[in-house]
């Protein structure tokens, strides 16, 4: 299934940038639900933070092609694992759609964006792209806000990933910003593995956590999402 819009721009890039960690560029590679992949690290929970028609970012008007002042719907959420905040995500579609195609988005409350996503064969998905986020971009200060230490002690750039999901032709763009957090979690997980490995055993977590590494190294770029729900990965 193809897909007329492109998350792709001069700092948006599909291929991770060399400077990421090799965590970093599996986590901004995974396909399917990143809400999924989070439920392997311990319970998550979705926190609205923002609801409301505004206006696109700069880089969300071009890739969606949409004047700089057309009205968006605009859903901002916190992915939390065991109650810390490990993603900032921030979708917008076109206002219309979200009183017609996408209208399902306005219905959500707490519950996460994957569960409309990954069970309608009619959605495609764009390839996902990543980049470094400063405090020139307002999704920084986004995910800012969520540290726990405040904004003055965020860090000088966050790690995000975004792609644009098609409908009958309507987009809407997810990013998402990894926090601090998740990587503090995965490097942890990666540390107690490794211990393990010293000591000559592994536990079924430490087998639960490999397969689900595997697992989550099955690419869904630019793939119809009835395929990702087909191989088991929904949210």
């Amino acid at each position: 299934m193809s897909i007329r819009f492109d998350a792709a721009d001069a700092h948006w890039r599909v291929a991770p940038s060399p400077g990421f960690s090799a965590a970093q560029k599996d986590w901004l590679t995974r396909g399917g639900s990143l809400t999924a992949h989070l439920r392997a690290l311990g319970p998550v929970t979705v926190r609205v933070t923002r609801e409301g028609v505004a206006l696109p970012w700069a880089d969300e008007a071009a890739a969606l092609g949409l004047a700089p002042r057309a009205p968006v719907w605009v859903r901002e959420v916190v992915l939390a694992v065991a109650g810390v905040p490990f993603v900032a995500a921030h979708s917008v579609t076109p206002r219309a759609a979200s009183v017609g195609v996408w209208q399902a988005t306005r219905r959500l409350r707490t519950r996460p964006l994957a569960e409309l996503l990954y069970s309608d064969s009619s959605v495609a998905r764009s390839s996902l792209v990543s980049r470094r986020v400063g405090a020139r971009h307002p999704l920084y200060w986004l995910a800012a806000r969520e540290i726990g230490a405040g904004v003055a002690r965020a860090p000088h750039a966050f790690v995000a990933r975004r792609s644009v999901f098609e409908r009958y032709g309507a987009p809407l763009m997810v990013t998402e910003c990894m926090l601090p957090a998740l990587w503090e979690c995965v490097a942890a997980s990666a540390a107690s593995v490794a211990s393990r490995d010293e000591r000559g055993f592994a536990s079924r977590e430490d087998l639960g956590h490999a397969t689900h590494t595997a697992f989550a190294r099955q690419r869904e770029h630019g793939r119809p999402l009835a395929r990702c729900r087909d191989e088991g990965q929904r949210s």
